[in-house]
């Protein structure tokens, strides 16, 4: 293996042992429609659920049958009924039902049992646990229609799906819901998947859809959305795709009852799920309750992770090195920027009041994030912080990111425009240009 490889797994394997060891003991809720089944990708998929369950994440799997529903209902010559874009379940559609749906989870459980040698389920162990988890009631009668035995999840049995997780169990859920009658209704994957998340108060729900996620008017995926944001799309004037219209509903409903993250990926991609799971950007979209941004003081413990993000621009030349015992003294003139609990960005502000003004020094962000405006958003707190001292401007010592200073206000200066007692300290061998903005 050449080195340039090597080292590249290494830093990859790095990179997502943080996710590795947060997800370890939590609990995901994947949802996937029956056309991943009926167009073979499910064996890609049970190789990723055996590597999250080989991690110690807790999973309940849901899946539909839509397709194989329809194709039951043309072999019986049956003609599916929908009202307001839910099926009507009559007596015989539901025949056609619980076999489409009983076929597909024996081939989901058979999948999911394999353990050929050479292969990603090599010494797989994975139980699929299944049972009569949700209790459904009836939709009943809509504008005048009697939608019989289609129905709605009415409540989640978390007590037992908890009991089947602790025994290292993968549950699998169908659409279908029982009563305490003893009937069985026609529930749709969204609605069990959406009901079972909130009930077990998960950490992620995920849906598998047809697009790549959300997108903006020009067709860019959207990474983030909070709820706020996510409603606003879908009271926009402009024509989302179906599968948009269907899950995001359920991922704001999800996030407004606690449920942290919503993902909608596209099934259409070799490893999505561990693309999104395991990587900064993911690859789809991501539905949370507020922004998972925050700009933050410091305090000692946020040392290493500052140190983390200062050494490779050290390293470089970019900036000048700084020891821990000199960082650990000055940290209260630090903010950090988080992205989900993880620190991707930081600065420091060093005030001369005598004169008005103060050094923006430090200013990093994290290789990965650099195209979030993560950068930008520093710079503005840190004025901001100026403004609020009474000081009048902001000045920076670089060797490199002078064009990026420029873009934003900053005006190239001399040594003479820096106060006295950074004029004293300055490092001619460095060489450092100076920019200042009037704030």
């Amino acid at each position: 293996m050449p080195t340039t490889t090597s080292a590249d797994f290494v830093a990859w394997l790095r990179s997502v042992a943080p996710y590795i060891n947060a997800f370890r003991g939590r609990t995901f809720v994947i949802a996937f429609g029956g056309e991943v089944v009926a167009d073979g990708k499910f064996v890609e998929l049970t190789h990723d659920f055996n590597l999250l369950a080989s991690l110690g994440i807790r999973l309940v799997l849901v899946h539909g049958a839509r397709p194989q529903i329809e194709q039951h209902l043309a072999k019986n010559n049956l003609e599916g009924t929908y009202h307001h874009g839910i099926r009507l379940t009559d007596a015989e559609t539901m025949q056609c039902v619980k076999e489409a749906v009983g076929r597909v989870r024996v081939e989901i459980e058979a999948l999911l049992s394999m353990g050929l040698a050479n292969s990603p389920m090599a010494n797989a162990d994975i139980r699929i646990a299944g049972g009569n988890f949700i209790t459904a009631q009836p939709i009943g009668v809509i504008n005048g229609v009697d939608l019989q035995h289609t129905g709605t999840v009415r409540k989640v049995d978390v007590a037992a799906l908890n009991d089947r997780m602790e025994f290292g169990e993968v549950v699998l859920l169908s659409p279908l819901g029982y009563s305490p009658t003893g009937e069985v209704f026609n529930v749709t994957l969204e609605d069990v998947a959406t009901a079972t998340a909130i009930a077990l108060d998960a950490d992620k729900l995920m849906f598998l859809m047809d697009t790549d996620g959300v997108t903006d008017k020009k067709g860019a995926l959207i990474k983030e959305l909070t709820i706020d944001q996510a409603q606003d799309v879908l009271s926009a004037k402009r024509k989302s795709p179906n599968d948009v219209t269907l899950f995001l509903p359920c991922a704001i409903r999800a996030c407004e009852a606690g449920v942290a993250r919503t993902h909608l990926i596209s099934r259409h991609t070799d490893g999505a799920v561990l693309q999104e799971l395991f990587s900064d950007d993911g690859i789809g979209t991501m539905v949370v309750e507020s922004t998972l941004n925050t700009l933050r003081n410091t305090s000692i413990e946020d040392v290493g992770g500052i140190l983390k993000l200062l050494r490779p621009l050290e390293e470089e030349g970019i900036l000048v090195r700084r020891s821990r015992e000199l960082l650990e003294q000055e940290i209260e003139r630090f903010v950090v920027l988080e992205h989900d609990h993880r620190i991707v960005g930081c600065a420091a502000l060093y005030p001369f009041p005598d004169e008005a003004a103060a050094e923006l020094a430090c200013l990093a962000v994290e290789k990965q994030s650099r195209d979030h405006g993560y950068g930008e958003a520093i710079l503005n707190h840190m004025i901001d912080i100026a403004k609020s001292q009474k000081l009048k401007k902001l000045f920076v010592l670089t060797t490199r990111t002078a064009h990026w200073f420029i873009e934003r206000g900053f005006v190239e200066s001399d040594v003479s425009a820096l106060p006295a007692q950074k004029k004293s300290l300055y490092n001619y061998q460095r060489k450092s240009k100076v920019f200042v903005r009037k704030i």
